[in-house]
């Protein structure tokens, strides 16, 4: 029962294929989350360049604001990696150019001529990803827009200055730009000088729980809403809100999957894992709220499924997943982190080509393709939670898996089996809810993150899994893949 005197609170949550604006009321006892608004977040191609539209991101923001009322707090969380460039007067100088673009191809090695990619990974901590905000702007430099630059700014911080007319950059975003040093949680100046990066592009950093500005009067007029209205810096990568809302114990041992167009399997640490080991290994260090490190992996995620389901135009995705429990299981599996999975097209074909090259079945159906995607994921959720436990040192005795994946009952089933551990499924409203609670937490309605976790356990509980069926088969799909596939996640 949503409790009408508990302050209300927006949470803005801008996910890579649809935005929406959530209104969640925080009691003491209660935690109750209302989705006001969703606008679709749709890339386009102007000549070579895949863009975001991020003018009609920002209309989506303000049509849910309107259709949120009075809210106590407004928080915007979104992608990682992402920026917009601004003029001296502030002015957007073109589309945010979107992660999936094909301009920093090459640009890695680039930069691996001036800071060796060992040297690189211990100063930021962060992992190998073509699309990493270092190699944007790397590949950026040389084009009249980024000449007339004065500062690059991360999404969910460019909603926010739009809102407030604050410039800021918000640190757990930040911290996936392989710029910052997650030791310090302070810009990596050495680095950022020897790849010609200047770091005074980024506005201030600002932690999550730091004011961000209050609404603007044009805003407030074109939503409607009234007085002094705050937008507050919250975790704003999508992400680490997620995270902060694991409904963990406070003295759980949890390993973590947030799921949606992207699997971030990982463990959230005291201090970030730097060895040359950790970097063979792809992890990335990242930073959480109240000073944690999320010690992820990225995995593909259901971006497989979802470009799936769009070249098919499957109209019954929830017949297509009975059908996938159906089907024989591991009969094949593809590397979900590969890079040739990357770009948006023909996924089935590419599913099938990875098969064909590794020798294996090459699926034939729709069913079949979608069990082989969800047993992918399965076998590299599989394989990140154990190397992370490796890799930091640490046992784990559960698995939460948060986000959009915990509605997908087969995924949270092959994972618990996969991992041989116990699988705690929800709230798949994660992002959103730690918005909102950073937001409620910096409103003194809550103490702490383990309070917050705590109120999320109760009010939210989630499904368990257990696992079944022992890990002998996925050891030898494990094998398999090795042995067949040039890539490993």
């Amino acid at each position: 029962m949503p409790h009408t005197s508990s302050p209300r609170f927006a949470a803005v949550d801008l996910g890579a294929s649809s935005g929406r604006v959530m209104v969640g009321r925080v009691g003491p006892d209660s935690l109750d989350m209302e989705e006001v608004h969703r606008f679709p977040n749709t890339p386009v191609r102007t000549g070579p360049t895949l863009h975001w539209d991020i003018l009609a991101l920002y209309a989506g923001v303000l049509d849910g604001l309107r259709a949120a009322g009075q809210v106590a707090s407004v928080g915007i969380d979104s992608w990682a990696v992402d920026y917009g460039l601004l003029d001296a007067d502030g002015a957007l100088l073109g589309n945010p150019v979107h992660y999936r673009d094909r301009r920093t191809e090459g640009i890695a090695e680039q930069v691996w001529s001036r800071v060796p990619a060992p040297e690189l990974y211990a100063a930021t901590g962060l992992q190998y990803a073509p699309f990493n905000t270092l190699f944007q702007l790397v590949a950026a430099r040389g084009t009249p827009q980024f000449a007339a630059a004065r500062h690059a700014v991360l999404v969910p911080d460019l909603i926010a200055y739009w809102l407030t007319g604050v410039l800021g950059t918000e640190l757990t975003n930040a911290s996936t730009t392989q710029l910052l040093d997650p030791r310090t949680g302070k810009w990596a100046h050495e680095v950022a000088g020897r790849v010609g990066v200047d770091l005074d592009l980024f506005p201030a950093l600002r932690r999550p729980g730091d004011p961000a500005g209050l609404l603007l009067p044009h805003v407030l007029e074109e939503t409607g809403l009234r007085g002094a209205v705050p937008v507050t810096a919250v975790a704003s990568h999508d992400t680490a809100s997620a995270v902060a809302a694991v409904p963990a114990a406070a003295d759980a041992d949890f390993a973590y999957l947030c799921t949606g167009t992207w699997s971030l399997a990982g463990l959230e640490l005291d201090a970030p894992v730097l060895t040359e080991e950790s970097r063979e290994a792809n992890f990335t260090n990242e930073l959480g709220i109240d000073g944690t490190v999320r010690y992820l992996r990225n995995i593909m995620g259901l971006w497989l499924l979802q470009e799936c389901l769009r070249a098919w135009r499957h109209p019954d995705p929830v017949g297509l997943l009975a059908a996938a429990a159906d089907a024989e299981p591991l009969r094949s599996v593809v590397d979900a982190g590969a890079p040739e999975f990357l770009a948006p097209g023909r996924m089935p074909d590419r599913i099938a080509e990875a098969c064909r090259a590794s020798g294996q079945p090459v699926p034939s159906t729709p069913a079949e393709t979608t069990r082989c995607v969800l047993d992918s994921l399965a076998l590299a959720h599989r394989r990140a939670v154990e190397d992370a436990q490796r890799l930091a040192g640490r046992s784990v005795d559960a698995v939460h898996l948060v986000g959009g994946g915990a509605r997908n009952a087969l995924l949270c089933q092959l994972t618990a089996d996969a991992c041989g551990l116990p699988l705690l499924a929800g709230p798949a409203e994660a992002s959103a809810l730690g918005n909102v609670l950073v937001q409620a937490r910096t409103h003194g309605l809550l103490a702490d993150r383990a309070e917050a976790r705590a109120l999320v356990a109760r009010t939210q509980p989630p499904t368990r899994y257990e696992p079944r069926g022992g890990s002998a088969r996925w050891r030898a799909a494990e094998e398999r893949l090795s042995r067949g596939a040039p890539h490993r996640t």
